[in-house]
């Protein structure tokens, strides 16, 4: 019995050796499977070579802020992406005879004078005229006629000034003014003989009265002052 026994445990331990073996066989030739993604297909080129697969290019969005530039038809020329205008010219015209008005205006003021309106001055005529009071005068009498010719002064209608004088009528190179007519004993507010209208005339340069001139002496019978 005991002989039995010294035999067969030789016998059970191999054979639990072998099977321990076994089992860590088993385990250690255990493998994980991870499945990955196909790649994709190759092509195969014209030559017979194998390449990878073309790119397609995706359109992308235009950059905020830019214009894209249109079409070109077949065979044409391509044109502006944009355009542009001309701005307004930066500059302002000046008033046409303003610099002719600015110097009669100080030219009566030098001579002690002040324009009675500015109105009267036509910028677009030859023969140009400002009727003006003397600078000061406290019931508006002692008027006299300035004329002149492209920005000149060329003289007066009259060497003395009139009560009262206005332009009735002007062209390019004539101007007509109206004096008013007093008798002997008229008050200067009150001419009692109407008025007397004259014609200055522009003759080669110079200024030439059309009309008698009415006297400015007050024992004329009838005066302008």
């Amino acid at each position: 019995m005991e002989m039995m026994r010294s035999r067969l445990l030789p016998a059970i331990v191999l054979a639990l050796g072998a099977a321990g073996g076994t089992l860590l066989s088993g385990c250690g030739s255990a493998t994980r499977t991870v499945s990955v993604a196909a790649a994709p297909p190759a092509t195969q080129t014209a030559g017979g070579s194998v390449g990878p697969p073309p790119i397609t290019a995706t359109a992308t969005n235009a950059t905020p802020g830019t214009t894209p530039a249109p079409a070109t038809p077949s065979g044409g020329t391509p044109g502006p992406a944009t355009t542009r205008s001309a701005p307004e010219p930066a500059f302002t015209r000046t008033e046409a005879g303003s610099e002719g008005l600015s110097g009669a205006t100080a030219l009566l003021r030098a001579r002690g004078f002040t324009a009675n309106s500015t109105a009267d001055y036509h910028a677009n005529q030859s023969l140009r005229v400002l009727v003006g009071t003397r600078t000061g005068s406290g019931d508006g009498y002692g008027q006299q006629a300035f004329f002149f010719v492209g920005g000149h002064f060329i003289g007066t209608d009259s060497s003395q000034p009139s009560a009262t004088l206005r332009v009735v009528g002007q062209s390019d190179t004539e101007v007509t003014l109206a004096y008013p007519l007093y008798r002997r004993n008229d008050p200067l507010c009150c001419p009692g003989a109407g008025q007397a209208q004259v014609r200055f005339q522009l003759d080669n340069g110079r200024l030439r009265p059309m009309d008698p001139i009415p006297s400015a002496n007050r024992q004329s019978a009838l005066s302008r002052y």
